[in-house]
């Protein structure tokens, strides 16, 4: 419904009302926009999409920055508000009660970010993939948000102890406490393996019929999940990688080596595919994130596009601009033609210069 925002990126002061269906935020290059879309994005899911650090999000020369914004959940307003500081971890309220966990934000607002890098997904690294389905399970299901920050944890500790191990005098007293984070990370990774597993399955039941629509029905695609290990050996494989793990002083196996295989026809397109094909199948998987998000919370989420028009030709476009209907969408470009042109019904149109936005007359 509203956001606030001070001393966050390029803007002082800034309160917004959205629309309900599609809002638009125009104007040149390097002014806001994609800040923006960032301040909802940390607002939902507690972090930056780009990645960024509390301290490189606050205002130039200030020391914190405030984001309120209020969400309609069920038909009852709820206040979100977030507090960015540049030396202490985040404040998060709900309703003004203070939140002990970030996590405890997941699932108020549930968003999609699609922006021209997501286009990149199939062609780039095996992390770019794994954020894709980390992305959405953390939203959708808590449980597995908090598998994977344990394990994360858990892998940074062991990690840490193969250093020391092969730096330490009297490292084989160390050697020993290998064994409790072996169990602990062989405990969090079966979990992990196991939905992200559940989530493929469904993820192609959805894809496949976008994918068809948007070939004409030329390409059949199919999404593959190959875990680094299966979660039945997970454990025996961490164990009998330990040797090798010491002269690394790195964890060489486990689902942070989990990677996707996208398939066109029974074609690998990470490798064979042509840059159309990738793009392609990329977007069919934003789009499949936008149906089975609506399956599992039986509410739509909140999609947020940047710039991504004017990377797609007009076949993909119109698709795109006809799925997105009925969602709430806050999208940013550089003009305004291209919704013209598809006579799009456009809800609200803000233009932002310079770290103010304005509505047009």
């Amino acid at each position: 419904k509203t956001l606030e925002l001070s001393d966050f990126r390029n803007y002082d002061n800034l309160s917004i009302n959205f629309g309900q269906d599609t809002n638009i935020l125009y104007g040149d290059n390097a002014q806001g926009k994609t800040n923006v879309l960032e301040s909802v994005y940390l607002a939902a899911t507690t972090r930056s999409h780009r990645g960024s650090k509390d301290k490189e999000i606050i205002r130039f020369g200030k020391e914190e920055a405030h984001i309120k914004m209020i969400v309609m959940k069920n038909e009852v307003p709820v206040r979100i508000d977030m507090h960015l500081k540049k030396n202490k971890p985040k404040g998060i309220a709900v309703n003004g009660i203070p939140l002990k966990r970030a996590s405890e934000l997941f699932g108020i607002l549930n968003v999609v970010f699609f922006s021209p890098e997501d286009l990149n997904v199939i062609k780039n690294g095996p992390a770019e993939r794994r954020k894709f389905i980390d992305t959405e399970l953390c939203q959708l299901d808590k449980i597995y948000l908090h598998d994977l920050i344990s394990y994360g944890k858990i892998l940074n500790q062991r990690n840490r102890l193969l250093k020391d191990i092969a730096y330490a005098k009297g490292g084989h007293e160390l050697f020993d406490t290998l064994d409790i984070w072996d169990i602990q990370m062989a405990e969090y990774g079966r979990k992990i393996i196991d939905k992200r597993s559940e989530f493929i399955k469904e993820l192609n039941e959805t894809v496949r019929k976008i994918h068809g629509n948007l070939t004409g029905g030329l390409e059949e695609l199919n999404v593959i999940y190959e875990p680094d290990c299966t979660a039945e050996k997970l454990e025996s494989t961490i164990c009998a990688n330990r040797e090798r793990d010491m002269r690394m002083r790195l964890t060489s196996a486990g689902p942070h080596r989990d990677d996707l295989c996208v398939m066109a026809n029974g074609i690998d397109i990470r490798k064979y595919g042509s840059q159309g094909q990738q793009r392609t199948a990329a977007l069919s998987l934003k789009l499949s994130e936008i149906y089975i998000v609506k399956r599992k919370i039986k509410d739509t989420p909140v999609l947020l596009l940047d710039d991504v028009l004017s990377e797609l030709d007009s076949s993909r476009q119109n698709y795109l601009l006809d799925s997105i209907s009925d969602i709430q969408t806050l999208i940013t470009c550089t003009g305004l033609d291209d919704f013209i042109s598809h006579q799009f019904q456009i809800n609200k149109v803000f233009q932002v210069v310079q770290g103010t936005v304005s509505q047009p007359v």
